[in-house]
């Protein structure tokens, strides 16, 4: 029994759904139809009540919103047409509370019922958005003003006592502050989640201090700084390994391997740049200074090699090349659609020599790398080699740590 009741319960709130709806369609409109069965409920006790008191006209106004209502659900199952549904619901959620207070006499003889219309343009802010609530505001404030108008022509036409009058105001004024808080408190959450979606995905793309700046409004970011690391590394033959792998399969190894990149990027505060294909770029000493820039990177491509001369990747063992280089360099944002924090500089371009002229399963480094952590790292002279663009440079490879790694 419990079951076909919570299988009931869920055909009802995914009645107009279809595939094509994204989460929050979906969300409001299972919200508008349990909202609109609500208050269809609320509304039959209260016909009823005004029965019991002797109001039959007064009585028809919220019985007929009931059946209008639940003709509009039924209608909305069928045809799938929310706006209509939407706008359907609203619209007797502002005109009918204005009838029933003229049937009852008037704003004061009703007990103020057409403050249930505010819960129109309230609803429309959660269900259509800012500009349509507007108009609907717009509604409301002529329903509140059409009544004071028709104030001394209606008054006092029910002839309620004094007592229920004042009932009634306090039922009216609770309920109505209740679906009130109850659809601000949704609209408030709904907008903080969405800010806080918005920030996780910007600082996926960003440096939170400059995501911070960014947020303050557009302009153009850049920095120099005059000691920094940047790190480059590439899989070895991963042109004519990709031609044999699904693109699926190609994603997949690439996520797995970069995956753990970014752990330890995150773990040692090193500020991951970007990846392009099969390469990853990271830097430290950027955005946030810091005088062991090389020392962390160094530490980074040590932990990097050895998980993945450890660990096979979909059942392939890869290799990287990789190569630091330490140097001035401009970091900073520009453009103004996918934009990326990045680097420029010479500093830059040499780590990205030290890479691709590098030896596979090796670390490379540059003099200027080399004279910073030689103290703390073994590192193997490799004499001079020829970079494009540089001519005859002095490189190393570093092979380990002097002092103990730090655990993976």
């Amino acid at each position: 029994m419990a079951s076909m009741i919570e299988r009931a319960g869920q055909r009802f709130a995914a009645i107009g759904i279809v595939d094509a709806d994204d989460e929050d369609e979906r969300l409001q409109k299972t919200l508008l139809v349990a909202s609109s069965a609500m208050i269809s409920a609320s509304a039959v006790v209260w016909g009823l009540v005004y029965l019991a008191l002797g109001q039959p006209l007064s009585a028809s106004i919220p019985l007929s919103y009931a059946v209008l209502s639940t003709l509009s659900v039924a209608l909305f199952a069928r045809l799938r047409r929310y706006k209509l549904f939407r706008r359907s619901q609203l619209g007797l959620t502002l005109l009918l509370p204005f009838l029933l207070s003229l049937s009852l006499g008037g704003l004061v003889a009703s007990s103020g019922v057409v403050l249930w219309s505010l819960t129109c343009p309230l609803g429309a802010l959660v269900f259509s958005g800012y500009k349509e609530a507007r108009a609907w505001f717009l509604a409301f404030v002529v329903i509140v003003g059409a009544s004071f108008l028709l104030e001394p022509v209606v008054s006092n036409r029910a002839g309620l006592s004094d007592f229920v009058v004042v009932v009634f105001m306090v039922m009216n004024i609770a309920a109505v502050s209740t679906i009130a808080f109850v659809l601000l408190q949704y609209f408030t959450s709904q907008r903080e989640a969405a800010q806080e979606t918005s920030e996780a995905l910007l600082l996926n793309i960003l440096p939170r201090s400059i995501a911070q700046v960014l947020k303050q409004g557009p302009k153009t970011i850049a920095e120099h700084y005059e000691g920094a690391s940047v790190l480059f590394a590439d899989v070895v033959d991963f042109t004519p390994m990709s031609a044999d792998m699904s693109p699926e399969d190609l994603v997949e190894l690439l996520n797995d391997v970069f995956t753990y990149f970014d752990q330890v990027a995150d773990e040692l505060g090193i500020e991951k740049i970007k990846t392009i294909g099969d390469c990853y770029m990271a830097a430290s000493g950027v955005p946030e200074r810091r005088d062991d820039h090389a020392h962390v990177l160094t530490d980074m491509a040590l932990r990097v090699r050895r998980h993945v001369d450890t660990h096979d990747f979909l059942g392939r063992s890869l290799e990287f090349r990789i190569g630091i280089n330490s140097g001035p360099l401009v970091a900073g944002v520009i453009g103004t659609r996918k934009f990326i924090y990045d680097l420029w500089g010479d500093a830059v371009n040499t780590a990205s020599r030290m890479e691709s002229q590098g030896e596979r399963g090796m670390i490379q480094i540059t003099r200027a790398t080399y004279e910073l952590i030689k103290d703390d790292y073994v590192c193997e002279p490799k004499g001079r080699v020829r970079v494009k663009g540089k001519g005859e440079m002095d490189v190393w490879h570093v092979t380990g740590a002097r002092v103990s790694e730090p655990v993976s």
